[in-house]
């Protein structure tokens, strides 16, 4: 269903919308448009306005497909950490010894499992198996790559067994480099506090040199006897590299909200410029398709929070491509949603409350339309009509509706923050692939009047 021709920002709110939309009603044509829009972008970030809800995985998933079926998209780089996405990447290129696809999920243990660790996921994953395996031999295979910085154990262990395989000697220096964290446990957070406190507890040097070393020998290591792939070396390094702004990022968390943040958003453009650099050496073309939360690719520059010094992933996305890059949000009114009370709380499904007064979820709302595409380049449409200020909704692993308007909405500016929104006006929790009685109970459905 094409919109109107008539001039939507001369329109009452709920009316723009409607005209300016495309509905999705579930046809094999309803991202048309959107495909149309990313033309022949490299990258295409797409967003999601909570952790835990299954229209935006399944709508992510299905343009994702279209994406490698129809665009010739290479690879997927995701809001997850290194090691626990590459043991995906692996399976996903028939490397590894996990025979099905809940077993390559296996690794995300920590919180939040229910991110990755869910149906949707589960379904896609088994399908990108199903596309690699289909591929002629020699044929390059979809790649699976993680963005994040938390796994900073994790990761010094995977340099540890790459360097116990290739370089015994190495492995004993980077034994004895990475011991600094060792009486701090599995509690990174402990060390950030120690090392903020007190630099000689930090390992910073240690980390640095580490990655140092990795890099001045990666070229020996990926020659010798032809034993290492190009791609094991590149884990390595990106291991060692997690772990060396892992160490920043946890000694930063305790200077403030917002160098934490950005120290974190480099990081995952960091690693987006080096999978690109590395698949460029594998002579791929790369063009990739992101999966972050809004607040990671919305253009930080359009919201409340540009304006407090954060950036964010989808910034710097922006300024490097151009063109080339589209930023794709999420949103919804109401419905039910994965999240925790607190941080490591198990996983509740809870009631998500109708938007507030003055929020582009409510304007959505309004517009009476289930589920739609709402493109946002037209300088002279809806574009510019939604570019005066207004909330937005941002749900994370945590969701505290008693604290509604102070802890997830924010100010931004729609149209320079994305390229284009989907909105799902009703939406439902997706499910764990472990549910909990709590998960299962639910939280008890209330009656809220709309827009409070």
């Amino acid at each position: 269903m094409e919109p109107h021709n008539l001039n939507v920002a001369e329109m009452p709110g709920a009316e723009m919308i409607r005209q300016a939309a495309h509905p999705l009603t579930g046809a094999a044509s309803d991202y048309d448009p959107l495909l149309e829009l990313i033309g022949d972008a490299r990258f295409v970030l797409l967003g999601e306005a909570s952790h835990g809800t299954h229209e935006f995985y399944r709508a992510r998933a299905e343009i994702t497909k279209r994406l490698i079926r129809e665009k010739g998209f290479t690879a997927m780089a995701v809001e997850a950490d290194w090691p626990n996405a590459y043991r995906v990447n692996r399976f996903l290129k028939g490397e590894s010894d996990d025979k099905e696809a809940v077993e390559a999920l296996a690794d995300f243990k920590r919180f939040p499992t229910w991110m990755w660790r869910n149906a949707d996921v589960l379904d896609l994953v088994g399908w990108l198996r199903e596309h690699n395996d289909r591929q002629p031999p020699g044929a390059q295979r979809f790649g699976f790559y993680g963005l994040d910085l938390y796994s900073l154990n994790a990761s010094r262990a995977a340099v540890l067994d790459f360097l116990d395989h290739v370089d015994p000697e190495a492995a004993r220096r980077a034994r004895y480099r990475y011991s600094c964290f060792d009486h701090f446990g599995e509690d990174a957070q402990a060390y950030g506090y120690a090392a903020n406190f007190d630099l000689d507890e930090s390992c910073r040097d240690e980390v640095v040199a580490q990655l140092v070393e990795l890099r001045r020998r990666a070229y020996e290591y990926a020659h010798r006897d032809g034993r290492i792939s190009e791609d094991e070396m590149f884990h390595a390094e990106q291991n060692a590299l997690v772990v060396k702004n892992a160490e920043e990022y946890y000694r930063s968390m305790f200077q403030g909200h917002v160098e934490s943040w950005n120290l974190r958003d480099q990081h995952m453009h960091e690693t987006l410029q080096a999978l690109v650099g590395h698949l460029e050496r594998l002579r791929l073309r790369p063009k990739l398709v992101v999966w972050a939360h809004n607040s990671h690719l919305g253009d930080a520059r359009a919201t409340q929070m540009g304006q407090q010094g954060e950036l964010n992933l989808g910034q710097l996305v922006r300024e490097d491509y151009g063109s080339e890059a589209v930023l794709i949000g999420f949103a919804t009114h109401h419905g039910t949603v994965t999240a925790a009370s607190d941080w490591d709380a198990p996983a509740e499904r809870k009631q998500v409350r109708p938007a507030l007064n003055g929020s582009y979820e409510l304007l959505f709302h309004e517009a009476d339309l289930p589920r739609f595409f709402l493109p946002l380049r037209d300088q002279r449409g809806a574009g510019e009509a939604l570019r005066e200020p207004r909330l937005e909704r941002a749900i994370g692993v945590i969701y505290r509706p008693e604290t509604e308007r102070l802890s997830h909405y924010f100010q931004a500016r729609l149209p320079d923050q994305f390229d284009a929104i989907l909105h799902f006006d009703e939406t439902r929790a997706v499910e764990p692939l472990e549910t909990t009685a709590l998960w299962q109970r639910g939280e008890p459905e209330e009656t809220f009047p709309f827009g409070v």
